[in-house]
């Protein structure tokens, strides 16, 4: 199966969560946060009034509460509209 998104959705799959701080204490799964740093897995077609500006394998930031989250094949992803999303992560 395979998530295809509609309009201006886009599919999300979180980088997984850091395990140590900077200074080397090692979290507990239950102590980390989630990351708000994903990558783009699929991109709808957009709209007549929105463009679709990321592309599948970008890095992206994305909105603390935004999208909806859905559990597919045992991989867990996120559907946001392109507006949540707040920068893309660039190397």
């Amino acid at each position: 199966m395979k998530l295809v998104p509609l309009a201006d959705r886009v599919v999300l799959k979180q980088v997984s969560a850091e395990e140590k701080t900077k200074s080397g204490i090692i979290l507990t799964s239950q102590s980390q946060e989630k990351p708000q740093q994903a990558e783009v897995i699929a991109v709808g077609p957009g709209t007549e009034d929105v463009k679709m500006t990321v592309q599948i394998g970008d890095k992206v930031v994305y909105s603390k509460y935004a999208g909806s989250e859905v559990k597919l094949d045992d991989d867990e992803y996120i559907i946001v509209k392109q507006s949540d999303i707040l920068a893309v992560v660039e190397d």
